[in-house]
């Protein structure tokens, strides 16, 4: 029997610690609770053994498992990104379990002995001791009372005052509980932590994350007591229309959908007390999706019979094998990617399905319900976590064999595992922009290369790293040239903005070409998207007098104005602030608003064509699933005919009726300062286009830009990745970037912009002092976001044909900051990054 374990733990920190063991024996890839500095924490087992650490160890507190979670290929994965991206491996292991609602959270406080003293201070010059007592408020004589070190330090001395009385008499109160009776914000329990007036206890503790529903029932019965209750009591009519409404759902419903009824909720207390109705907890059901799919035609044309034998007879090896499959929009991948999926299943095996966005989630998760029933498990971040636990025991157990869901879904517990597929693998959202900074699409290659199975990487407009891949030999490239049935690509106008402006003196949002291509499609009652990459009413605000933009406090970033809720909101960090009526800077009137949204786009449309049914998608009117599925399914029933939105409209759709693309503003990222501004540029211009024509209906698309004679404008419009390609891929390589080297950001932040400077400094002439062989390294340099969410950033740029010395060069940098006290999360190292702001 072994003694101790090692543990990795989900902190920032690149090393695992020694437990000893003390009771029952946990296994490698399994959880455990341990004790952690003043919390506790869970952790992936991965070794036990007899050695003693130098330190006495402490108690292993709870096993959890008796079975590995992460079996020894995704333990060997999740090593694989620790190395490879420089990351910390208990916060790999921490984002390959989406179990955190099996692990509740939970803090409490208590009573310090110098905080009873400070009471007792207080009591003896006149401020109210016990809770029963507590003032109010205290004015500012009274605050003169009060002991020198319980005065206002920048926390409110009244509530101080209560959070050490209503701890009173108590032994350990629960955090949540503390704050809601006292009013205390965090910062004011920390100052009185620091302060040792209070105590904070771990309460943290494993919990049943089973997810169930509260259900009404009728009861039926006539049991004297029912009886006796009711005799002599006549029901009102809230009572009579509630047992009306639980009868006509049979007897049984959902509280919740009780509640949504304009009746008081104490009627149905009323109701349970009287005995009429009872509260059942059942197993809550799991939705896969309201949409209902245009059900998928399995007949095939020449090209995608070529592809999906392809595909069948690379998953049926055995054998590790990427093929990139490169079709334009509507040439049928989807179907292909099911054919595929189904022959897995056939063979008793199993497949996973990357898409890019929660957002395609739904629709995907429709097509696969269709064909494969309740053999798929949904996996994604817009999934509660005790949802997102119970579908990943599902797929542990072998319930379902079929996975779908976003760039988290690459580590799904399948067993046997034969295929992945990485859907629009082209696409930004698969990179992780927190620790660890994986890249999904990188991940299931090398997944697919542990498991011995086939990947295929599909997409319309593909990654210059991954075209790049195939013409050189290193993927199978698999074409699908055509639309299904013959459908032709839409047709594509670019229409030159400046030009617009010359004649008609006015920046107009919407031309006059587009307004009157809209007005054409309505009168045949066809349908419209319209795409305009920016959310909100204004891009920023700005003073006529003095030249100020209004900034957000956290960021050096303009904020932007949002019309309907009357706010100015930072995009970045979500500070919001009410819209000025003068300048704050100034005080001048002459406040005015620039830009435009796509909520002032919206409003525009409603004003243009007041008889059509207008619908807005984007993060301002989608906050999760139900929404983002209510506007899809009413455009697919032809209930909307005007779709307006930023790029969640753009990727994945296939809505038949819509036979006009408006681009409204998607050419501006052409001027930020990054190198892949052409490449995302094009491919949003391509995709956004795709949307059009996918019906019987020709399409059309209306590009307005200010940019006509670009290059991804131009080939975007016609609709050739090939030229793009052979174009933008001269350029990296003269500047040496992706696909021609290997590139990393190092990031340093920090609050203070004097230790932001220094660490950069210090870290620069590190760099100077021992040049690294075969890698060039630009910065440090203020990054182009210079200051987010209160951080203060700089960055170096790291370029390297060989990604081994790329590695060692980062943690020998990381190494040195360390030695040079330079706090671990502060210095942010990601490799492969996709953005440089």
């Amino acid at each position: 029997m072994p003694s101790f374990c090692d543990v990795a733990l989900p902190v920032p920190l690149e090393a695992n610690f020694t437990y000893r063991l003390n009771g029952a024996v946990p296994v490698i890839g399994g959880r455990v609770i341990v004790p952690f500095r003043e919390q506790r924490l869970p952790g992936i087992v991965v070794a036990l053994h007899d050695t003693p650490p130098k330190v006495t160890a402490k108690n292993v507190l709870t096993v959890l498992d008796s079975s590995p979670v992460l079996d020894q290929q995704l333990l060997k994965l999740g090593r694989w990104i620790a190395d490879y991206y420089v990351a910390p491996l208990g916060e790999v292991f921490r984002t390959m379990l989406p179990l955190g609602a099996e692990f509740r959270r939970a803090r409490g406080y208590r009573l310090a002995e110098r905080g009873m003293e400070v009471l007792h201070n207080a009591a003896t010059k006149g401020v109210p001791q016990r809770r029963e007592f507590i003032a109010p408020h205290l004015s500012a004589g009274e605050d003169a009372n009060l002991p020198p070190e319980s005065r206002r330090d920048g926390t409110d001395t009244e509530i101080q005052i209560a959070v050490l009385n209503h701890l009173l008499d108590r032994d350990v109160v629960r955090e949540e509980s503390l704050r809601s009776a006292t009013r205390a914000s965090r910062d004011t329990l920390n100052a009185l932590v620091r302060k040792k007036w209070i105590e904070r206890v771990d309460l943290s503790a494993v919990r049943d994350a089973v997810r169930t529903v509260r259900i009404a029932v009728l009861n039926e019965s006539r049991e004297p007591r029912c009886a006796e209750a009711t005799k002599g009591r006549a029901l009102n009519a809230n009572q009579n229309a509630l047992l009306h409404a639980i009868g006509a759902a049979g007897g049984k419903i959902a509280v919740e959908q009780l509640h949504e009824l304009p009746i008081p909720r104490t009627t149905l207390a009323s109701l349970v007390k009287r005995g009429l109705v009872m509260i059942e907890n059942q197993p809550a059901e799991f939705r896969v999706s309201t949409l209902k799919g245009h059900g998928i035609d399995f007949i095939f044309n020449a090209k995608q019979k070529s592809a999906l034998e392809h595909i069948n007879a690379a998953a049926s090896t055995k054998k590790f094998s990427v093929a990139l499959l490169h079709g334009v929009t509507g040439s049928g991948k989807t179907a292909v990617y099911l054919a595929a999926m189904q022959q897995v299943l056939k063979s008793g095996r199993a497949a996973i399905l990357l898409v890019p966005e929660i957002g395609l989630t739904p629709a995907a998760a429709a097509h696969l319900h269709q064909v494969f029933g309740e053999e798929v498990a949904i996996l994604h971040s817009g999934l509660s976590d005790a949802e997102r636990a119970e579908q990943w025991h599902r797929i542990r157990r072998g319930d379902a064999r079929i996975v779908v869901g976003t760039r988290s879904a690459v580590f799904a517990p399948v067993g046997d595992l034969a295929l992945i597929v990485v859907d629009e693998e082209h696409d930004s959202s698969y990179k992780q922009e927190e620790t660890p900074r994986y890249h999904a699409r990188d991940v299931a290659i090398m997944r697919a290369k542990m498991a011995g199975a086939a990947i295929v990487l599909g997409s319309a407009t593909p990654s210059l790293e991954s075209y790049y891949n195939a013409r050189e030999g290193k993927y199978a490239l698999v074409e699908l040239p055509d639309r299904v049935e013959r459908r032709p690509m839409p047709e594509i106008e670019i229409l030159d903005m400046r030009e617009e402006f010359r004649e008609t003196g006015r920046d107009q949002l919407i031309s006059r070409k587009l307004a009157s291509e809209i007005g054409q499609r309505l009168s045949r009652n066809e349908q419209v998207m319209l795409l305009l990459n920016r959310r909100g009413y204004s891009a920023f605000v700005l003073c006529r007098a003095c030249g100020d933009t209004l900034q957000c406090k956290n960021c050096a970033i303009a904020m932007t104005h949002h019309k309907r809720r009357r706010v100015l909101e930072c995009h970045y960090c979500g500070y919001t602030r009410g819209v000025p009526q003068t300048c704050p800077k100034c005080g001048s009137e002459y406040v005015q608003f620039f830009g435009s949204g796509s909520e002032k786009l919206e409003e525009q449309l409603h004003g243009m064509f007041p008889q059509a049914r207008i619908a807005r998608l984007d993060r301002d009117t989608v906050r999760g699933r139900d929404d983002f599925e209510r506007v899809l399914s009413a455009l697919d029933a032809g209930e909307l005919d005007i779709v307006v939105g930023t790029q969640m409209i753009a990727k994945g759709h296939d809505i038949h009726g819509v036979t006009l693309v408006g681009v409204v503003g998607a050419d501006a990222a052409l001027a930020f300062p990054d190198f892949r501004a052409a490449e995302r540029t094009f491919q949003l211009l391509a995709q956004v286009a795709g949307r059009a024509g996918r019906g019987s209906a020709p399409g059309k698309v209306i590009l307005q830009t200010y940019f006509p004679d670009h290059y991804a404008v131009q080939f975007a419009a016609q609709h050739d990745y090939l030229a793009f390609y052979d174009k933008e891929v001269r350029y990296r390589n003269w500047m040496r970037y992706p696909p021609f080297s290997a590139l990393a950001n190092v990031l340093v932040r920090s609050n203070r912009l004097e230790d932001a400077l220094k660490w950069a400094g210090m870290l620069g002439n590190w760099l100077e002092k021992t040049p690294p062989e075969g890698i060039r390294a630009l910065g440090p340099a203020a990054a182009p976001l210079s200051r987010l969410k209160t951080e203060y950033r700089y960055h170096f740029v790291l370029k390297s044909s060989s990604r081994a010395r790329m590695n060692a060069l980062l943690r020998s940098m990381l190494a040195h900051a360390v030695s040079q006290k330079i706090p671990r999360t502060n210095v942010i190292v990601d490799v492969d990054a996709l953005s440089l702001l």
